[in-house]
């Protein structure tokens, strides 16, 4: 008995420390003002650096929404979309194992054949499992 329990130690003791040591990805956005994303541990801590971030130049901390979180952020694509009636938007995606995958999603976003109603769709940033963006600005 003990010998199982020994063995059930190991196999989960790496397992948590690798659930401690990976980091999620929270996006906030503030409607037609902007947004951010931070990288943290807990859904609770990543929200709160986002929203601190995106809190700045006018826009209210109460006006940035926690619209995402990942765990584990893997890649992340943010991606512009304009709807054929004016209203724009972000969506963002995560989790994704490479950055060709993620550029893969992002492509699929963007298929009109899927959103007919999509007159303008851009890939802006790609982030890579450690939050830094990929696309310079």
């Amino acid at each position: 008995m003990i010998r199982f329990l020994l063995t059930l130690l190991l196999i989960y003791l790496p397992s948590a420390a690798h659930a401690q040591a990976t980091k999620g990805i929270a996006i906030v956005q503030a409607p037609e003002q902007g947004g951010a994303v931070c990288m943290a541990s807990t859904p609770k801590e990543g929200f709160a650096c986002a929203i601190k971030k995106c809190a700045v130049n006018g826009v209210r901390a109460q006006d940035c929404i926690k619209t995402q979180w990942c765990h584990n952020a893997g890649w992340t694509v943010d991606v512009f979309l304009q709807h054929n009636e004016g209203v724009h938007w972000h969506e963002a995606s995560c989790g994704w194992t490479s950055k060709t995958a993620a550029e893969k999603a992002a492509a699929l976003i963007c298929d009109q054949k899927e959103r007919q109603y999509v007159v303008g769709c851009i890939l802006v940033q790609i982030y890579d499992p450690n939050g830094t963006p990929q696309i310079k600005n």
